[in-house]
């Protein structure tokens, strides 16, 4: 069973419970707070979030994204793949058997015309036999880290929690990592009986905030050494990881970090 089918099934079982409910509110009334035990904020422009999660530690890349979903004949899509163009990487990122999503990272803006993407999207997605290329979205890259996971009952979550530069394909799979341990965390409470309150928030920042600022970490040391090498002119990071890819031990070691963490 793949952790994205888990995931699912938890979802499901939190919406067929009688103790979660899903609601929004107006965005400066704030009177709710005090009606439930746990809140879960994902909105970056809510007035929870520029009360209570304006501290983080962020960096700007001088980077852009190129994001689009293709849509395509039916195929096994369950494997994400990522070519390294002369711009920046190229990620093809399943959705569905038929949807693909894509995120083109590159060090600037000089690649402005929709149509040199497209192209690139068709050069590298031969295997997808593209039927339509949706609109193309562009958006800056920045990392971002939350100093404090949660205010009382207020859990900050997702994208708003933490975001990593897109080259190692990681940042879905931290919410998933972060999914799955928050809902262990509420599951146990209630298998033993016990009220949801504000420790679940205390106990998910202390098994997770750590990970996720070395992992996230990890990714921007990462896009240092291959930003390092374009401001030199020279490839030997490039030909050094392509090595260590053939490698059939590292190969492997690699797999695991990228389904489930550094420090699983």
């Amino acid at each position: 069973m793949t952790r994205i089918t888990k995931i699912k099934m938890w979802v499901l079982w939190i919406n067929e419970n009688k103790y979660f409910r899903k609601k929004l509110y107006k965005k400066k009334d704030l009177s709710f707070l005090e009606k439930y035990d746990l809140i879960i904020n994902c909105d970056f422009s809510h007035e929870l979030t520029n009360k209570y999660f304006s501290k983080k530690i962020s960096k700007k890349y001088n980077s852009f994204a190129y994001t689009t979903i293709i849509e395509h004949k039916k195929i096994e899509n369950n494997i994400a793949t990522q070519f390294f163009t002369k711009n920046g990487p190229l990620a093809f990122l399943p959705i569905a058997s038929n949807k693909t999503s894509i995120v083109y990272s590159v060090n600037s803006l000089k690649v402005k015309k929709n149509e040199n993407i497209k192209k690139l999207i068709e050069l590298y997605g031969l295997k997808y036999k593209i039927i339509k290329i949706n609109k193309i979205e562009i958006f800056e890259l920045q990392s971002l880290n939350l100093r404090k996971y949660y205010h009382k009952n207020i859990l900050a979550f997702g994208d708003l929690l933490h975001k990593i530069h897109p080259l190692a394909g990681q940042g879905f799979n931290m919410t998933l990592r972060d999914i799955k341990i928050l809902l262990n965390i509420i599951k146990s409470k209630l298998d033993l009986g016990l009220q949801i309150d504000n420790l679940i928030n205390e106990d998910f920042e202390k098994k997770l905030k750590y990970k996720n600022l070395i992992f996230s970490s990890g990714v921007d040391l990462i896009h240092e050494f291959f930003n390092l090498e374009s401001k030199v002119n020279n490839d030997i990071l490039s030909r050094s990881i392509q090595f260590l890819g053939k490698n059939s031990s590292m190969n492997r070691i690699f797999s695991k970090i990228a389904d489930k963490g550094i420090l699983s």
